[in-house]
């Protein structure tokens, strides 16, 4: 067994990374400076040098939301790339897996999202990731889409993050309770999309935290866990005037992959409690 694991610096690759380093496996670690996933030329002098690869899993895309709004790059990284890994991957046997995620509808519902149901993305992000899942599945059988949400881990930059740093120079935060989903750790998310690919049962899956939340009372939970005093203030989407829309409501519905795996996913107030814990034993909080 040989994987490629592309994106490998995001909070995804991160965690992918010490999993495969815990069991042993043997792995390429690739971010854009080592494989511009989006240069055929490049890739195609990669796999030759590069032997047998069995397993190719993308952690990378363009997840700038509000920037993807104006930039070409998010359908280069999110719809062509994962298109082109799916051609390699077919060409030398090797499973394929790749991530997509809740933006891909539209929020319009009031209770969890299966995988079959219709995607309607408000954003360039959302569009282009629906683009990468469906040009995926028309290539190559032996593929694994995974939408995930609202994910956090120590490698990146996240909404939890966020909140912590505000909390440190503000007494008082407005944050939205007009977005709701599941926040997850990418730590469970590395976890059970490993079992999963183990499988080898291929098709598109949903991979979240159990529950469901909204940012508001995401950032409520983090900051009593940190001991923040000050005052959380609940606010709406349209307050802050930003480039890109988002789902007013888009959890996920993971059954599926609790069913064929036969276990459940922790809660998302698991994933932050541990997320803290690793932030802790960083030095980070």
């Amino acid at each position: 067994m040989k994987i490629l694991l592309t994106g490998s610096n995001g909070q995804l690759g991160h965690d992918f990374k010490k999993l495969f380093d815990r069991k042993n496996i043997e792995y390429i670690a690739t971010d854009s400076k080592e494989l511009d996933i989006t240069n055929d030329e490049k890739l195609k002098i990669f796999f030759q040098e590069n032997g047998e690869v069995t397993h190719v899993i993308n952690c990378a895309a363009y997840n700038d939301v509000d920037k993807a709004e104006n930039n070409e790059k998010v359908w280069l990284l999110n719809a062509k790339a994962p298109k082109k890994l799916a051609e390699i991957s077919k060409e030398i046997g090797a499973i394929f897996v790749t991530y997509s995620t809740d933006f891909v509808f539209d929020g319009n519902k009031s209770s969890p999202y299966l995988e079959e149901e219709e995607t309607n993305g408000l954003s360039e992000y959302g569009k282009s990731k629906a683009k990468g899942e469906k040009e995926v599945f028309k290539i190559y059988d032996k593929s694994f889409v995974i939408r995930t949400s609202w994910v956090f881990g120590i490698a990146n930059n996240n909404f939890n993050k966020q909140v912590i740093n505000w909390s440190k120079s503000r007494n008082e935060l407005n944050i939205v309770d007009d977005q709701v989903s599941a926040p997850t750790y990418s730590v469970d998310l590395a976890k059970f999309s490993w079992k999963l690919i183990q499988t080898e049962k291929f098709g598109l899956y949903h991979i979240t935290n159990d529950g469901i939340t909204s940012k508001y009372d995401q950032a409520k939970y983090v900051l009593k866990k940190i001991g923040w005093n000050g005052t959380l203030v609940r606010a709406k989407t349209a307050d802050f005037n930003l480039p890109a829309k988002r789902p007013a409501y888009s959890k996920l519905d993971s059954s599926k992959v609790e069913k064929l795996l036969d276990e459940k996913i922790p809660s998302w107030q698991s994933g932050i409690d541990r997320f803290l814990e690793e932030m802790k034993e960083n030095g980070e909080l």
